[in-house]
């Protein structure tokens, strides 16, 4: 039996269903790489993001709750990268150990929220950003608008996507861009980390699968996004 032949259609069959997924605006829940984080997100499209998503991540998943944009979108809404933009000695050797910088940029809250944090101000601000991020991908929404429809800082943290995507960098916001992509998707994406509510560390990636079978959610190994997307 060729093994590497089945593991190939194994993950190509896993990617083509979480392709799907986000297709059809559900999450899916992306383990890395054990020498990277080593960290399962769940990631949903931008504009599928709603209170009840937002109440998920929380409970749920419990890490931190952040919107990934692609960098054409980026660009264009003229959002910097954070330590870039910070003039504070704490931005100075930003080594990460399992990369060479941050992709956060601005944290923000749409201007119609209140204090922002709640499930729906959350909802609010991040479902718009993926409405936001489709216009400025097809250059129908520029910076300007973003400022005027957008405040900062806010709750809502944004990142921002290497330009060549998985070829430049493999983290979460990548793996989540790069199924959005194959989706036809906006390029906006949500990712939180899941945490172990017993050791506070990473969720083990098979309580991970585990939680993913109990609520029929795709799980997928960010190796074979790279195998099929990259």
């Amino acid at each position: 039996m060729d093994t590497t032949t089945d593991r190939y259609i194994e993950s190509s069959e896993t990617v083509t269903a979480a392709v799907t997924a986000f297709r059809d605006g559900d999450p899916v829940l992306v383990h890395d790489f054990t020498d990277r984080e080593g960290e399962t997100d769940i990631i949903y499209p931008a504009r599928a993001i709603d209170a009840d998503a937002i109440a998920r991540l929380r409970n749920d998943a419990g890490g931190l709750i952040c919107t990934a944009v692609s960098d054409t979108v980026a660009t264009t809404l003229e959002l910097p990268f954070l330590e870039d933009v910070i003039e504070h000695p704490t931005t100075a050797d930003h080594d990460l150990g399992y990369d060479s910088r941050s992709s956060f940029s601005l944290p923000v809250n749409h201007r119609e929220t209140f204090t922002g944090i709640t499930d729906d101000d959350r909802a609010q601000t991040i479902h718009r950003l993926g409405t936001v991020a489709e216009a400025a991908d097809a250059g129908e929404y520029t910076a300007e608008d973003f400022a005027a429809e957008f405040r900062t800082p806010g709750h809502v943290n944004i990142l921002r996507g290497a330009p060549k995507l998985l070829t430049d960098r493999r983290g979460h916001t990548e793996l989540g861009l790069a199924l959005a992509d194959a989706a036809d998707c906006a390029p906006a994406v949500v990712v939180c980390e899941m945490l172990d509510d017993a050791t506070g560390n990473a969720t083990a990636p098979t309580d991970a699968q585990t939680y993913a079978e109990k609520n029929d959610i795709v799980f997928i190994d960010g190796a074979a996004v790279v195998t099929e997307l990259g």
